[in-house]
């Protein structure tokens, strides 16, 4: 066994990140929402934050996407007759 397999608590990746001042900044606005949080438990809430906060911001893109497109649905079927997509093809190399 490596020395660094019988030393560490973990086999996962492990990330170190410098505390910036952007980085000190998130922390002291998650330190007012958590108060009395170690430093480091507050960057994993910010972590679970952010992740909740890109999946919403996808669902609601999605629940817009799906919104546009039921909005258009059927409203351009006269603009295409019944053998649009034939007569498109026809043009296209074999």
């Amino acid at each position: 066994m490596r020395w660094y397999t019988q030393c560490m608590p973990t086999t996962r990746p492990r990330h170190q990140i410098t505390e910036t001042p952007a980085v000190a900044h998130a922390i002291d606005q998650a330190a007012q929402r958590w108060p009395g949080e170690p430093r480091s438990k507050l960057l994993l809430r910010l972590l679970d934050a952010g992740r909740d906060a890109l999946e919403q911001n996808d669902h609601h893109v999605n629940e817009a996407r799906r919104e546009a497109i039921m909005a258009s649905s059927g409203k351009y079927s006269d603009a295409f007759g019944p053998n649009y997509l034939d007569e498109l093809r026809q043009d296209w190399p074999a």
